[in-house]
């Protein structure tokens, strides 16, 4: 029994220094912290990590400067508005019932990622301490990329002709995003890698199908969005390596997702009216000739 009293209170005491040791090391850091930010206020030259962190192992999640936070907020938030007014647009120019599902679809994709995007990082900033709610909102802004994805081909897969084959993309495509949106809730940030290349699957392989459209307007523009979205993800891998590099991936998603809202704007809800009439003409004409 004193044996196992004495291995108690030699345990008891292992843990409370142990405890002690992390108290002291958490002041070290806030008190590390106030002195930089003194500096700063006193116009002294703001050190290099106020701009980038150092890199973290991959099984670990890079932990943003202030500066960065405020950039991953700002980069997205900024989006919001237009991304509503956008999808606005799309609805005025709707004529039917398939093109207002496609906007309100492609619109609810488009607005949910920059503002699920703008609440994650904000609460990673603001609210780290709480890390269940922090936890939540970076899943959610994992998952709502899948839906993006797919909302982003919505409006082609639904508006454009497609083959016997082609047409099943428009279910098979929200198939996969809810694959990826499991996969994220069960194994978040577990297989960084594997993400990424659900994520790049996700995006390349619809796009086979609508390259193989006999409509072909509007693919260039799709391609130039798609390279804004690959050239971006090499900046969302180099956390630590490049200054604020996500607030950057940020801005070439906004750019990949303002080519294709052009894309989708212009060849899809707001053609010309010459354009109608010789499309109908050509129709008629086949008519005509199948008639013959």
């Amino acid at each position: 029994m004193l044996i196992e009293s004495s291995g108690k209170q030699g345990g008891d005491a292992a843990g409370e220094q142990e405890e002690r040791r992390e108290m002291e090391e958490e002041e070290e850091r806030r008190a590390g912290g106030e002195e930089e930010e003194k500096k700063d206020e006193r116009g002294e030259d703001i050190p290099a990590r106020w701009f980038m962190n150092n890199r973290v192992p991959p099984n670990k999640r890079y932990q943003p400067t202030e500066y960065e936070h405020a950039a991953n907020c700002a980069t997205h938030a900024l989006w919001i508005i237009p991304s509503l007014l956008g999808s606005s647009l799309l609805h005025l120019h709707s004529e039917d019932q398939w093109e207002r599902m496609s906007a309100w679809v492609y619109g609810a994709g488009l607005t949910s990622l920059f503002i699920i995007s703008t609440l994650f990082h904000t609460v990673a900033w603001k609210k780290s301490h709480l890390r269940s709610v922090e936890h939540c909102f970076h899943m959610c802004d994992r998952m709502v990329i899948y839906f993006f994805i797919a909302a982003s081909y919505a409006p082609w897969l639904n508006l454009r002709e497609l083959g016997p084959w082609a047409c099943h993309m428009r279910w098979l495509v929200w198939v996969m995003a809810s694959f990826g949106t499991t996969y994220v809730f069960f194994f978040h940030e577990r297989y960084k890698i594997m993400e990424l290349i659900c994520y790049t699957v996700m995006g390349v392989f619809p796009a086979l199908v609508i390259l193989s459209m006999p409509e072909q307007s509007g693919l260039w523009e799709l391609l130039v969005g798609g390279a804004c979205y690959c050239l971006g993800m090499v900046f969302f891998k180099s956390d630590g390596i490049v200054p604020f590099a996500h607030a950057i991936w940020h801005l070439f998603v906004a750019m990949g997702a303002a080519i294709h809202y052009y894309a989708i704007w212009r060849y899809l809800y707001a053609q010309p009216p010459n354009q109608d009439l010789d499309h109908l003409g050509s129709k008629a004409c086949e008519a005509t000739s199948n008639h013959l």
